[in-house]
């Protein structure tokens, strides 16, 4: 039979033989080609990122993570990104909602796949490209009912089947694979292929408007809006500043009381989102005079989004859209909030007049300066998450907060900040979500990676777990670089209240963290540092104590080495290029490249015999080693290890 991929057959028949399955299951099992097309949508993503070496693989290797991924929206634009994310999001419905998948949902998956793969093969196919000429055609889809449809149990059990049979994308390319010749040189085709293909203008018919719609459709049913009534698109109004003073809203999302909630006006792809700005707005002003109440609005392209609450905040970017139960909270806040200011911080969580005055100040950020976001510098030691247990628990009783989100990034400083949570702020349920996925809560704390892995979780329902809506406080333990570069993607989805904790002095906070936070260089919403910990008391001062070792003071020269360390020496990968090996290795640079038995062990020793002590000098103290990198973090370990 005929396919509309055929032309995948002669250098991708993996691809050909993986979306033929699609076309043959759109009709007869609709859920099975939502499987295969998702299978193959992973199997277009390894294939660009192992053979483009201008892909850099991002924080993980799911498919959410590299459609994210800012270097491929840089290489495919707007318009295919969005094509990706609807395949998997039909995908993940296809696997885990219990709500019907219909056949029209599989086909939207083989024609946004017609085009992803069309655009693969004009870009770097090195023999006969396909005619941008060339359209889906439906009429090519296998009609047959050869197989009763699998039901859900069958389908989970199939796609579990195809992902123990794919290799993971990290295993693929893992560092022995980067170096291989045979890979360089593949990619060195690909990428001449690139070149040649991009002299040749695209005239493909992508459909952005039908994507675009559909897009914009998915999200919404993903929040919980079902679209099923006839006032829900094009819904009429009248006060419209035309001729005729009539008007039909994109979407209006409604109420459980028959009251407008928001407002949802769409633009063609290609058109910046805030046309449609002041359109959403006359479309708000004509419902609430309706209605007797203002509707949140929102305005998009398909690819960007955009939330107004017009009577507090100016229209700010969102990643999708609210749920029913978020927009009431939304509205309802409007009357309900009391001020920040006036309201009694609870000084038995934290009472320090440190800790009040940066409580003070996130809210005056917050109320007073309609900002969002707040970065707080203090010294370790001087109560960071009690702070903000007590910023939660203000933020609640003045209805400006319901759900509170605190993420860590390592396992050990979740459960701690559990237990404080529970301590302090027990009526709030804290739960962790490392470890208890599916509890409900008002305070959730969690690891970066664990969030990760949940925004994108649809479950069952076929709804989102946590809608970009979910959480109205957002608090980073230790924010700082690798938090921003790795994780934003969690700052961008939800869209809430975002405080960053830090112990690095003022001084020392990257531009990027500032950033992030929409500050000045070198001024954080507050900071207490070190020296005022010290000077008030609260902190002792450091005390140094100098280890004597001489590879450090005078680094190490070849010459002076015994014939043993020289052997060692000739045997380390200096430089890849040129191979060339040094002479000698300066003392700044020492741990680059030369992790020293005898020099560990003597820092070890040292530490073992004067650090701190407890339990009557039983055992050793809290203490934390600082390495140079993560390689010599774990030759330490094996060092302590073998002493």
């Amino acid at each position: 039979m005929s396919s509309n991929f055929d032309f995948l057959r002669p250098e991708w028949p993996e691809l050909l033989d993986s979306v033929v399955k699609v076309e043959v299951s759109v009709h007869s099992d609709a859920r099975t080609a939502g499987i295969h097309a998702r299978r193959t949508l992973e199997l277009f993503m390894h294939w660009l990122y192992t053979h483009d070496a201008s892909l850099v693989l991002p924080y993980d290797d799911t498919l959410d993570a590299l459609i994210r991924a800012p270097g491929f929206r840089k290489l495919v634009g707007n318009v295919l990104v969005a094509k990706a994310d609807l395949v998997r999001r039909f995908g993940n419905q296809a696997v885990h909602s219990q709500k019907p998948f219909r056949a029209y949902d599989a086909l939207t998956m083989a024609q946004e796949l017609f085009h992803l793969l069309f655009w693969l093969a004009r870009t770097y196919a090195t023999g006969a490209k396909p005619d941008d000429a060339q359209r889906f055609d439906p009429g090519l889809l296998s009609l047959e009912a050869p197989i009763p449809p699998r039901t859900l149990e069958q389908i989970q059990r199939l796609d579990a089947g195809l992902r123990e049979r794919d290799a993971r994308l990290k295993e693929v390319l893992g560092e022995k694979l980067e170096l291989d010749a045979e890979l360089q040189r593949v990619r060195a085709q690909v990428t001449a292929a690139k070149a040649a293909n991009s002299g040749r203008g695209d005239t493909h018919d992508y459909s952005e408007a039908e994507t675009r719609d559909k897009f914009i459709d998915v999200m919404l049913r993903e929040a919980g809006w079902a679209l099923d009534q006839k006032r829900d698109r094009e819904f009429e109004v009248a006060g419209m500043p035309n001729e005729k003073g009539i008007g039909f809203v994109d979407y209006v999302l409604w109420g459980d009381d028959g009251q407008p909630l928001a407002v949802v006006e769409a633009k063609r792809t290609k058109r910046d989102p805030q046309v449609g700005r002041r359109q959403a707005e006359l479309y708000a002003d004509c419902l609430e005079k309706q209605f007797g109440r203002r509707p949140v609005i929102f305005y998009t392209n398909g690819y960007e989004h955009w939330l107004w609450d017009d009577t507090s905040y100016p229209p700010r970017a969102v990643q999708g859209f609210y749920k029913k139960d978020e927009l009431e909270l939304l509205i309802q806040r409007r009357a309900t909030r009391k001020s920040l200011a006036t309201e009694p911080i609870n000084e038995a969580i934290a009472g320090r007049y440190y800790q009040t005055r940066a409580i003070r100040r996130i809210g005056e950020a917050f109320e007073t300066d309609h900002e969002r976001k707040a970065l707080v510098v203090m010294a370790t030691g001087a109560g960071k998450t009690r702070t903000v247990i007590a910023l939660s628990d203000l933020l609640m009783r003045c209805n400006w907060a319901k759900r509170v989100l605190f993420l860590a990034d390592r396992v050990a400083l979740v459960k701690q900040a559990v237990g404080q949570f529970k301590q302090h702020l027990p009526d709030a349920a804290p739960v962790n979500l490392v470890t208890e996925k599916h509890t409900e809560s008002r305070v959730y704390v969690s690891t970066y990676p664990t969030m990760m892995g949940l925004i994108g979780d649809t479950g069952e329902s076929g709804e989102k777990r946590f809608g970009s809506g979910h959480f109205d406080l957002i608090i980073i333990d230790e924010a700082h670089r690798s938090v921003y570069q790795k994780y934003r993607a969690i700052f961008s989805y939800f869209d809430s209240f975002l405080v960053g904790l830090t112990a690095t002095p003022k001084d020392d906070v990257d531009h990027n963290t500032y950033s992030l936070f929409e500050l000045e260089d070198g001024v954080p919403t507050d900071a207490y540092d070190i020296a005022d910990a010290v000077k008030d008391k609260f902190l002792v001062p450091p005390k140094a104590v100098s280890v004597p070792l001489k590879f450090q003071r005078e680094g190490i020269v070849y010459a002076e080495r015994s014939e043993e360390e020289k052997e060692r020496w000739d045997e380390l990968a200096w430089d890849e290029e040129s191979d060339e090996k040094p002479d000698r290795v300066e003392a700044q640079a020492v741990n680059k490249w030369l992790f020293n038995e005898d020099t560990v062990d003597k820092v070890l020793a040292h530490l073992m015999t004067k650090g701190v002590k407890v339990a009557g000098g039983d055992r050793m103290g809290k203490t934390i080693i600082f390495a140079k990198n993560n390689d010599h973090a774990q030759f330490i370990q094996s060092r302590f290890d073998a002493n």
